[in-house]
């Protein structure tokens, strides 16, 4: 099993963008669902974002219309385009890919998690 990994976080001001990105192996990347998620400090571990393997995205409602999901299967990369940062989203961001969709809930491949990237925003 090779585990995705994370990169493009850092530190940012609120209001401004950061862009991550989800290198994932090749094996099952466009036959299968993927999703970031975030764990704020002190807090448990969040779905933000998740896409099926035909594109269909699902967002959890703090991040609509800020946040984009997109994946790229010529290079076998997933993304997280992030707008408009807020302090509430201070977080370690981790994606994880092989996952599915059953009732519109994304169900994570408890095998497939990347080692997270932190992103801070300042107020």
């Amino acid at each position: 099993q090779v585990h995705p990994v994370e990169s493009g976080g850092g530190l940012v001001q609120n209001g401004g963008s950061l862009r991550l990105s989800c290198a994932a192996s090749r094996s099952g990347f466009s036959r299968t669902a993927m999703a970031w998620y975030r764990q704020p400090p002190g807090k448990q571990r969040e779905l933000v974002a998740g896409i099926s393997h035909d594109g269909r995205t699902k967002y959890t409602d703090s991040v609509k219309g800020r946040f984009t999901i997109s994946k790229d299967s010529a290079t076998n990369t997933m993304f997280l385009q992030m707008n408009n940062l807020m302090v509430e989203d201070t977080g370690v961001y981790y994606c994880n890919t092989g996952g599915a969709f059953s009732a519109g809930r994304y169900l994570p491949n408890v095998r497939s998690w990347g080692q997270g990237t932190q992103v801070t925003v300042s107020a």
